[in-house]
C-alpha cells in the first residue's frame, strides 16, 4: 500500500529501519542459544514484519506525538515502531485461529513451519508442530514489542506516561480476538455485536490507541487525549468495516488473501450482520457461510446475495459516516496544521484503501 501521508518525514523507511535493527539484535540473541534451530524463527518473523504491511499504526502515533506538539526524533520513531511487532502478534495468532493459508501473498505462519516440519522429516504432524510454533511466534513478537518500546531511547518519565496506553492497547486486542472467535462459536449475528468485536480487535489498536500512545509521548493535556478518542475510535471503525468489505469483496492479487477466506472462516462481521438482517439474504448465509471447502461460485454466490441484501451498501455509508464523525472531531482538535493535514489523508488512506 503506497500513500504519500504514510510516507511524510519519510516515516515508513525509517520505521523499517528501527524494526531492522532490532530485530537483527534478536537474532543474534536467537543464535547464542542454538543457532541451526532458532534461525527459522528469526527469518519467520523478519519476514513477516519486514516485507509488508501499511505501518499504520506507526503513524497514527507519531503524528499524535507531533499533533501535540512533540519534536521529531528517532526514539520516538523507534518507539511506535514497537506497534508493528504487536500487530505481528496478531496476525500470527489471527491466521492459527482462522485456519489462512496465506499472508501476505505468502504462506502463514503455521504453515511455513508446519512445511518445515515436513521437509525435515520430523516425527509427529506436521500442522500440529506449526500451530504450536506459530502461537509461540505470535507470544514472542508481544515480548519483543514490550522490549522495543523500552529500549526505544525514550526518557525513564516519557515512557511511564506511555506504559499504561500501551498495555491498555494490548490487553483490548487480545480480548478482541476472544469476543471474535467467541462470537463465532455462539452465531450471535447482531450488528451491534459485530461493532463490539470490530472496535476491540481492530479499531481501538489500529488508530485511537496509536494516538494516544504520541499523546502521552508528548505530555499532551486531557483535553487532546479526548479529542482524539472522538476521531480514533470512529475511524478505526470504518477501518475494520473496509477490511471486511476486502475480506469478501477484495481482489487476492492486491490483497494477498485467498478470495473469500472471512466466508469460509464463518466470520460474523457488521457485513454479514448486516446482510442477515434480509430476509431473502438467510438461506444462503446459513447454508454456505462457514464451510471450510466454499469454492469459487460459493463465494461468487455469497457476494451476490450480500450485495443484494443492500448489506454491502449499508456498510459503505456506515464507513463514510464514521469517517465523517472521525473527521469532525479532528476539527475541534487543537492540534498543529502539519498534522491535522497528514491526520486528515491518513483517515482516507485508512478507509478507501484496496488492501
Amino acid at each position: 500500500m503506497t500513500h504519500p501521508f504514510l510516507d511524510r518525514a519519510d516515516l515508513r523507511t525509517r520505521v523499517r529501519e528501527a524494526l531492522s535493527d532490532f530485530l537483527q539484535r534478536r537474532r543474534s540473541r536467537l543464535a547464542e542459544i542454538e543457532l541451526a534451530a532458532l534461525a527459522p524463527v528469526a527469518d519467520a518473523i523478519e519476514a513477516l514484519v519486514l516485507q509488508g504491511g501499511k505501518r499504520l499504526r506507526p503513524a497514527f502515533a507519531f503524528w499524535g506525538h507531533r499533533g501535540a506538539g512533540g519534536e521529531d526524533d528517532d526514539a520516538v520513531v523507534a518507539a511506535v515502531a514497537a506497534l508493528e511487532l504487536v500487530q505481528a502478534s496478531a496476525l500470527i495468532h489471527d491466521d492459527v485461529m482462522d485456519g489462512s493459508e496465506t499472508r501476505r501473498g505468502e504462506p502463514a505462519v503455521h504453515r511455513r513451519f508446519a512445511k518445515l516440519h515436513a521437509e525435515a522429516g520430523w516425527r509427529g504432524d506436521p500442522a500440529g508442530f506449526g500451530t504450536a510454533a506459530a502461537i509461540l511466534l505470535g507470544d514472542l513478537c508481544l515480548v519483543w514489542s514490550d522490549e522495543m518500546l523500552h529500549q526505544s531511547g525514550l526518557d525513564p518519565h516519557v515512557l511511564a506516561r506511555a506504559r499504561p496506553v500501551f498495555d491498555d492497547m494490548r490487553t483490548e486486542v487480545t480480548i478482541g480476538q476472544y469476543l471474535d472467535v467467541q462470537t463465532q462459536a455462539t452465531g450471535d449475528t447482531s450488528t451491534a455485536r459485530a461493532s463490539l468485536v470490530a472496535r476491540f480487535k481492530s479499531a481501538k489498536y489500529t488508530i485511537e490507541r496509536p494516538l494516544l500512545l504520541g499523546a502521552a509521548i508528548a505530555g499532551a493535556p486531557q483535553t487532546l487525549a479526548k479529542a482524539y478518542e472522538g476521531y480514533g475510535l470512529p475511524l478505526g471503525e470504518a477501518f475494520q468495516l473496509r477490511d471486511d468489505v476486502l475480506g469478501v469483496f477484495g481482489d487476492p492479487a492486491v490483497t494477498g488473501k485467498p478470495a473469500g477466506d472471512d466466508l469460509r472462516e464463518g466470520k460474523r462481521t457488521y457485513l454479514i450482520a448486516a446482510a442477515l438482517e434480509a430476509e431473502s439474504a438467510k438461506a444462503a448465509i446459513d447454508e454456505l457461510l462457514g464451510k471450510p471447502d466454499l469454492d469459487a461460485s460459493g463465494v461468487a454466490r455469497l457476494r451476490e446475495v450480500i450485495e443484494g441484501s443492500g448489506a454491502l451498501a449499508r456498510t459503505e455509508r456506515r464507513i463514510e459516516n464514521l469517517t465523517a464523525e472521525a473527521l469532525e472531531a479532528l476539527a475541534g482538535a487543537q492540534v498543529t496544521a502539519e498534522a491535522r493535514e497528514v491526520l486528515t489523508g491518513l483517515a482516507q488512506a485508512a478507509t478507501q484503501r484496496t488492501v
